[in-house]
């Protein structure tokens, strides 16, 4: 994978706003403190979006109870005209917005608001019609991999492409979808997998993991993209509190980012600006050990090597035994 470039960093509100317009705000500005550079929400009507009787994921269960799937995403909805103002927003606060469309009503609305890239879900994946509708906007998509195998990523980029997206429009994201993601269930190698699978895509991580230990682990491994939830409150109700970062814990894994994506660099092995001066003091060069005579041959025993680093190389050392000095030298003095 390549590990140079910036890695752009998406803030997931995803539902922790728990269907109030005022904490889908108060998200905003709270990812705008952090520094990420794009505030994502979740755009569904759950008539649309799920059967009446589904039940719920083990995740949510544990934390909003045995209700329908229905019950808990009809609470979580937000009204068009809302998302509208967080679009507007969002521009006048110089932060980009995206939210992931679960049907293909709510991705024409969010085009037709002037959305200029797609997210879609882990659950979508394997969604034929839905991955066509999304494709057929002709813009920019980024693809969660949660519960896929690579020959399912694959039929999902095939289908993308057959709509004439090509893969320079694609970023996928690997993800494990279980909230919260154990670790030993993260396996970051993966992306590096699916960066030989689809080499000409850009290749992220969206992270369900407790903390920011792995995110910033990804970024190192070359991840050009993030993608984290978080809430305003960890202990509020609702279905991704519970495995999300609150807003100090967000702000502290975009510096651990930004600072990992500074220290990759462009990978070439040479002296840095600010090592240049250290050469002289930290390396050594060949100086008499002890008073020598002029046309004394120099072997090991009169010759050793100190600091500073000015005279002559030691990696020189063989050129120099055997051979008689030209002068008499003093102990310390650089040949």
């Amino acid at each position: 994978m390549q590990t140079t470039g910036s890695c752009q960093i998406i803030a997931e509100a995803g539902v922790n706003h728990n269907g109030s317009p005022e904490l889908a705000f108060k998200l905003v500005d709270a990812a705008i403190d952090a520094g990420a550079d794009i505030v994502k929400f979740q755009t569904f009507k759950a008539d649309k979006l799920v059967s009446p009787d589904a039940a719920k994921a083990a995740y949510q269960q544990r934390a909003t109870g045995s209700d329908s799937q229905y019950a808990m995403l009809k609470a979580l909805e937000l009204d068009d005209s809302v998302f509208i103002e967080l679009m507007e927003y969002c521009a006048r606060r110089e932060i980009g917005f995206l939210s992931t469309p679960f049907d293909a009503e709510s991705a024409r609305f969010l085009a037709d608001a002037g959305m200029r890239a797609f997210k879609i879900s882990s659950g979508d994946l394997n969604n034929l019609p839905f991955l066509r509708a999304i494709g057929a906007f002709g813009l920019p998509v980024i693809l969660s991999s949660g519960m896929a195998t690579l020959a399912e990523l694959d039929e999902a980029v095939a289908a993308l492409e057959k709509t004439g997206l090509t893969l320079d429009q694609l970023t996928l994201l690997h993800c494990t979808a279980e909230y919260p993601a154990p670790l030993e269930e993260v396996n970051l190698r993966a992306m590096a997998t699916i960066q030989a699978a689809f080499p000409q895509a850009r290749v992220g991580y969206s992270d369900h993991t407790v903390g920011i230990s792995i995110p910033i682990a990804a970024t190192a491994l070359g991840a050009k993209v993030i993608e984290k939830h978080f809430t305003l409150d960890r202990s509020m109700d609702g279905p991704d509190h519970r495995a999300s970062l609150e807003p100090g814990e967000l702000k502290q894994m975009v510096a651990g980012i930004r600072a990992v994506t500074t220290a990759l660099g462009d990978g070439r092995k040479r002296p840095t600006a600010s090592e240049l001066p250290n050469r002289k003091a930290a390396r050594k060069s060949i100086v008499a050990a002890r008073d020598i005579e002029a046309g004394e041959i120099l072997d090991e025993h009169n010759l050793t090597t100190r600091r500073p680093g000015d005279g002559l190389s030691p990696m020189r050392w063989d050129e120099i035994v055997g051979r008689p000095a030209p002068r008499r030298l003093r102990p310390n003095e650089k040949l």
